[in-house]
Protein backbone atom coordinates (compact mmCIF):
# COMPACT_ATOMS: atom_id res chain seq x y z
CA UNK A 1 0.00 0.00 0.00
CA UNK A 2 1.19 3.48 -0.79
CA UNK A 3 2.65 5.08 2.32
CA UNK A 4 4.81 8.12 3.00
CA UNK A 5 8.39 6.98 3.54
CA UNK A 6 7.80 3.57 1.96
CA UNK A 7 10.92 1.43 1.59
CA UNK A 8 9.60 -0.54 -1.40
CA UNK A 9 12.29 0.91 -3.67
CA UNK A 10 15.12 -0.32 -1.47
CA UNK A 11 13.66 -3.69 -0.43
CA UNK A 12 15.80 -5.56 -2.96
CA UNK A 13 18.93 -4.08 -1.37
CA UNK A 14 18.21 -4.37 2.34
CA UNK A 15 16.27 -7.64 2.61
CA UNK A 16 19.22 -9.84 1.56
CA UNK A 17 21.20 -8.23 4.39
CA UNK A 18 18.42 -8.48 6.95
CA UNK A 19 17.49 -12.08 6.10
CA UNK A 20 21.00 -13.39 5.37
CA UNK A 21 21.28 -15.47 8.54
CA UNK A 22 17.59 -16.14 9.14
CA UNK A 23 16.95 -19.52 10.74
CA UNK A 24 14.20 -21.97 9.91
CA UNK A 25 10.88 -20.78 11.41
CA UNK A 26 12.54 -17.67 12.88
CA UNK A 27 10.11 -14.79 13.25
CA UNK A 28 10.48 -11.63 11.19
CA UNK A 29 8.98 -8.62 12.98
CA UNK A 30 8.28 -5.04 11.90
CA UNK A 31 7.14 -2.74 14.74
CA UNK A 32 6.63 0.12 12.22
CA UNK A 33 5.02 -1.81 9.38
CA UNK A 34 3.75 1.24 7.48
CA UNK A 35 2.31 0.26 4.11
CA UNK A 36 3.71 -3.29 4.50
CA UNK A 37 5.93 -2.79 1.46
CA UNK A 38 8.86 -4.67 3.01
CA UNK A 39 7.09 -7.38 5.00
CA UNK A 40 5.07 -8.39 1.93
CA UNK A 41 8.34 -9.50 0.33
CA UNK A 42 9.26 -11.79 3.24
CA UNK A 43 7.99 -15.34 3.71
CA UNK A 44 7.49 -17.47 6.82
CA UNK A 45 6.54 -16.31 10.30
CA UNK A 46 5.81 -12.58 10.25
CA UNK A 47 4.43 -9.92 12.56
CA UNK A 48 3.64 -6.40 11.39
CA UNK A 49 2.52 -3.78 13.87
CA UNK A 50 1.84 -0.06 14.01
CA UNK A 51 0.29 2.33 16.50
CA UNK A 52 -2.10 3.69 13.85
CA UNK A 53 -5.28 1.62 14.06
CA UNK A 54 -6.60 2.93 10.73
CA UNK A 55 -3.41 1.82 8.99
CA UNK A 56 -3.55 -1.66 10.50
CA UNK A 57 -7.24 -2.04 9.68
CA UNK A 58 -6.56 -0.93 6.09
CA UNK A 59 -3.88 -3.59 5.76
CA UNK A 60 -6.27 -6.20 7.14
CA UNK A 61 -8.83 -5.10 4.57
CA UNK A 62 -6.25 -5.47 1.78
CA UNK A 63 -5.19 -8.86 3.14
CA UNK A 64 -8.64 -10.31 3.68
CA UNK A 65 -11.09 -8.53 1.38
CA UNK A 66 -9.44 -6.41 -1.33
CA UNK A 67 -12.39 -6.93 -3.71
CA UNK A 68 -14.48 -4.63 -1.49
CA UNK A 69 -12.28 -1.60 -2.29
CA UNK A 70 -13.23 1.00 -4.93
CA UNK A 71 -11.98 -0.28 -8.28
CA UNK A 72 -11.69 2.92 -10.34
CA UNK A 73 -12.52 6.61 -10.37
CA UNK A 74 -16.12 5.94 -11.38
CA UNK A 75 -16.72 4.26 -8.01
CA UNK A 76 -15.37 7.07 -5.85
CA UNK A 77 -14.30 10.70 -6.08
CA UNK A 78 -12.81 13.58 -4.14
CA UNK A 79 -16.11 14.45 -2.46
CA UNK A 80 -16.41 10.91 -1.05
CA UNK A 81 -12.77 11.13 0.00
CA UNK A 82 -13.52 14.33 1.97
CA UNK A 83 -16.60 12.79 3.58
CA UNK A 84 -14.64 9.71 4.66
CA UNK A 85 -11.93 11.97 6.05
CA UNK A 86 -14.53 13.60 8.31
CA UNK A 87 -16.09 10.32 9.43
CA UNK A 88 -16.25 6.68 8.41
CA UNK A 89 -17.42 3.89 10.70
CA UNK A 90 -15.35 1.36 8.74
CA UNK A 91 -11.82 1.96 10.07
CA UNK A 92 -10.20 -0.14 7.38
CA UNK A 93 -11.88 1.79 4.58
CA UNK A 94 -11.02 5.11 6.22
CA UNK A 95 -7.40 4.03 6.50
CA UNK A 96 -7.34 2.91 2.88
CA UNK A 97 -8.73 6.22 1.64
CA UNK A 98 -6.45 8.12 3.99
CA UNK A 99 -3.25 6.50 2.74
CA UNK A 100 -3.72 4.63 -0.54
CA UNK A 101 -5.82 7.35 -2.21
CA UNK A 102 -3.80 10.31 -0.92
CA UNK A 103 -0.97 12.19 -2.57
CA UNK A 104 2.39 10.68 -1.64
CA UNK A 105 0.80 8.21 0.77
CA UNK A 106 0.54 10.92 3.42
CA UNK A 107 -2.52 10.50 5.65
CA UNK A 108 -5.30 12.52 4.00
CA UNK A 109 -2.69 14.62 2.24
CA UNK A 110 -5.07 15.40 -0.62
CA UNK A 111 -6.99 13.21 -3.06
CA UNK A 112 -4.76 11.69 -5.75
CA UNK A 113 -5.37 13.11 -9.21
CA UNK A 114 -3.42 14.52 -12.10
CA UNK A 115 -3.86 17.97 -13.60
CA UNK A 116 -5.68 16.80 -16.73
CA UNK A 117 -7.77 14.08 -15.10
CA UNK A 118 -6.64 11.16 -17.23
CA UNK A 119 -4.76 9.06 -14.71
CA UNK A 120 -6.91 6.71 -12.64
CA UNK A 121 -5.13 6.58 -9.28
CA UNK A 122 -8.06 4.73 -7.72
CA UNK A 123 -7.63 1.84 -10.14
CA UNK A 124 -3.85 1.85 -9.64
CA UNK A 125 -4.35 1.57 -5.88
CA UNK A 126 -6.92 -1.17 -6.32
CA UNK A 127 -4.63 -3.23 -8.55
CA UNK A 128 -1.80 -2.77 -6.06
CA UNK A 129 -4.10 -3.95 -3.26
CA UNK A 130 -5.06 -7.06 -5.21
CA UNK A 131 -1.39 -7.88 -5.82
CA UNK A 132 -0.42 -7.24 -2.22
CA UNK A 133 -3.30 -9.21 -0.72
CA UNK A 134 -1.83 -12.68 -1.27
CA UNK A 135 1.58 -11.50 -0.05
CA UNK A 136 0.03 -10.47 3.27
CA UNK A 137 -1.65 -13.81 3.89
CA UNK A 138 -0.31 -15.23 7.14
CA UNK A 139 1.04 -11.93 8.45
CA UNK A 140 -0.08 -11.16 12.01
CA UNK A 141 -1.18 -7.52 11.93
CA UNK A 142 -1.26 -5.87 15.34
CA UNK A 143 -2.13 -2.35 16.46
CA UNK A 144 0.14 -1.21 19.28
CA UNK A 145 3.13 0.97 20.08
CA UNK A 146 6.52 -0.50 19.16
CA UNK A 147 7.54 -0.69 22.81
CA UNK A 148 4.39 -2.64 23.75
CA UNK A 149 4.70 -5.26 21.03
CA UNK A 150 5.25 -8.82 22.25
CA UNK A 151 8.09 -10.20 20.15
CA UNK A 152 8.86 -13.94 19.95
CA UNK A 153 12.26 -15.01 21.25
CA UNK A 154 15.24 -14.71 18.93
CA UNK A 155 13.44 -12.75 16.23
CA UNK A 156 14.72 -10.65 13.37
CA UNK A 157 13.40 -7.13 13.91
CA UNK A 158 13.35 -4.50 11.17
CA UNK A 159 12.52 -0.98 12.29
CA UNK A 160 11.51 1.83 9.96
CA UNK A 161 10.50 4.50 12.48
CA UNK A 162 9.45 8.07 11.69
CA UNK A 163 12.79 9.69 10.86
CA UNK A 164 14.17 12.40 13.11
CA UNK A 165 14.09 15.92 11.64
CA UNK A 166 11.90 15.02 8.65
CA UNK A 167 8.23 15.41 7.68
CA UNK A 168 6.24 14.56 10.79
CA UNK A 169 3.90 11.60 10.80
CA UNK A 170 0.63 11.40 12.70
CA UNK A 171 2.34 9.34 15.39
CA UNK A 172 5.84 10.65 16.00
CA UNK A 173 8.15 9.08 18.59
CA UNK A 174 10.69 9.97 21.24
CA UNK A 175 13.87 9.09 19.37
CA UNK A 176 16.08 8.82 22.45
CA UNK A 177 13.62 6.36 23.95
CA UNK A 178 13.48 4.47 20.67
CA UNK A 179 17.27 3.94 20.41
CA UNK A 180 17.37 2.78 24.02
CA UNK A 181 14.62 0.29 23.21
CA UNK A 182 16.65 -0.97 20.24
CA UNK A 183 19.70 -1.47 22.47
CA UNK A 184 17.63 -3.52 24.89
CA UNK A 185 16.00 -5.64 22.17
CA UNK A 186 19.37 -6.25 20.54
CA UNK A 187 20.36 -8.35 23.55
CA UNK A 188 17.90 -11.10 22.56
CA UNK A 189 17.17 -10.38 18.91
CA UNK A 190 18.86 -9.22 15.71
CA UNK A 191 17.71 -5.66 15.07
CA UNK A 192 18.05 -3.61 11.87
CA UNK A 193 17.07 0.05 11.61
CA UNK A 194 16.41 2.30 8.63
CA UNK A 195 17.32 5.94 9.28
CA UNK A 196 19.41 8.79 7.91
CA UNK A 197 21.60 8.79 11.02
CA UNK A 198 22.08 6.86 14.26
CA UNK A 199 23.88 7.16 17.62
CA UNK A 200 27.62 6.45 17.70
CA UNK A 201 27.24 2.88 18.96
CA UNK A 202 25.42 1.87 15.75
CA UNK A 203 27.11 0.90 12.49
CA UNK A 204 25.85 1.57 8.97
CA UNK A 205 25.85 -1.69 6.97
CA UNK A 206 24.25 -0.28 3.80
CA UNK A 207 23.50 3.12 2.25
CA UNK A 208 22.10 4.55 -0.98
CA UNK A 209 21.02 8.00 -2.18
CA UNK A 210 17.27 8.06 -2.79
CA UNK A 211 14.97 10.80 -4.07
CA UNK A 212 12.07 11.60 -1.76
CA UNK A 213 8.84 9.89 -2.84
CA UNK A 214 7.04 13.21 -2.32
CA UNK A 215 9.26 15.07 -4.79
CA UNK A 216 10.74 12.44 -7.10
CA UNK A 217 8.79 13.67 -10.13
CA UNK A 218 10.02 17.23 -9.65
CA UNK A 219 13.72 16.58 -9.24
CA UNK A 220 13.34 17.31 -5.56
CA UNK A 221 14.95 16.54 -2.26
CA UNK A 222 17.35 13.62 -2.04
CA UNK A 223 18.56 11.79 1.03
CA UNK A 224 20.92 8.94 1.83
CA UNK A 225 18.95 5.98 3.13
CA UNK A 226 20.96 3.89 5.58
CA UNK A 227 20.58 0.57 7.35
CA UNK A 228 22.07 0.29 10.85
CA UNK A 229 22.84 -2.43 13.36
CA UNK A 230 24.20 -2.11 16.86
CA UNK A 231 27.98 -2.51 17.07
CA UNK A 232 27.60 -5.65 19.20
CA UNK A 233 25.76 -7.34 16.31
CA UNK A 234 28.13 -6.26 13.55
CA UNK A 235 29.45 -9.34 11.71
CA UNK A 236 27.82 -11.63 14.30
Amino acid sequence: MKYMGSKSRIAKYILPIILRDRKLDQWYVEPFVGGANIIDKVSGNRIGSDIDEYLIEALKLIRDCPESLPKNNTETNEQIYKEIKKYCENKGLRGYYGYALSYGGKLFGGFCRDKIGKRDYVNESYRNAIKQSDKLKGVELICCSYDELKIPNDSIIYCDPPYAETTKYKNDIDHIKFWNWVREKNKKHKVFISEYSAPNDFICVWSKEICSSLTQNRGGKRGVEKLFVHKTSYNN
